[in-house]
């Protein structure tokens, strides 16, 4: 079972900036899939990028242009650089483990953005 921790998230305004981190507790697959999602009050868990291996990356409609995510070079670490908030990106942010039939999650770090 591959446990994630997530840290930084925060309260900033917006057209501020924000980086969250995920770390694995294990080594992890080259071809795994990491990500972020998150889940705002009275919405549904929505997908905000992934990355699988170190280059191919997707990002939501939502936040292109504006997120970045990256991979650190033993695949076990991701980060979410978001930068030109919006109050609507406010929400639980959620790491997201996947490889083949396996899937964990992390226990979700809030990120508030006020006008």
């Amino acid at each position: 079972q591959v446990e994630l921790v997530e840290s930084g998230g925060g309260l900033v305004q917006a057209g501020g900036s924000l980086k969250l981190a995920c770390s694995a507790s294990q080594g992890v697959s080259s071809l795994s899939t990491m990500g972020w999602y998150r889940e705002a009050p009275g919405r549904q868990r929505e997908l905000v990028a992934t990355v699988t291996g170190h280059t191919t990356k997707n990002y939501s409609d939502s936040v292109k242009g504006r997120f970045t995510i990256s991979r650190t070079t033993n695949w076990r670490t991701i980060f979410l650089q978001m930068n030109s908030l919006k109050p609507e990106d406010t929400g639980v942010y959620y790491c997201n483990y996947r490889r083949n039939t396996h899937e964990s999650w992390g226990q979700g770090t809030q990120v508030t953005v006020s006008l």
